[in-house]
């Protein structure tokens, strides 16, 4: 069982940088491939960026390529999603998830993983 509690979120400018934190408990990470996600209020929850185990793959989707960063330290149990240049679309209720895999995966799917934080506001004014 993995607990992760997400932290970091806030209200920001248009142009802005924010830094979102997952700290993870009870499982050592490294055995996870962990993802974040963000839904905004009417819409589905949505994939923003994924890395595989080791850190060594990452892949975002296009709406946000290029400005937002995930990272990992496994020996910290803690993986990062470093936002720049934020837009006021970015406003959403931001998600850390972890699924335990055998190799070295980057889920996309929702529905992929089972463990998840409670969440973290992010509210990008323009």
């Amino acid at each position: 069982q993995v607990q992760l509690v997400e932290s970091g979120g806030g209200l920001v400018q248009a142009g802005d940088s924010l830094r979102l934190s997952c700290a993870a408990s009870g499982r050592t990470l490294s055995m996870y491939a962990m993802g974040w996600f963000r839904q905004a209020p009417g819409k589905q929850r949505e994939f923003v960026a994924g890395i595989s185990r080791s850190g060594g793959s990452t892949y975002y989707p296009d709406s946000v390529k290029g400005r937002f960063t995930i990272s990992r330290d496994n020996a910290k149990n803690t993986v990062l999603l470093q936002m720049d240049s934020l837009k006021p679309e970015d406003t959403a209720v931001y998600y850390c998830a972890a699924e335990w895999v055998t190799t070295a995966t980057i889920l996309i799917n929702r529905y992929e993983y089972r463990y998840w934080g409670q969440g973290t506001q992010v509210t990008v004014s323009s």
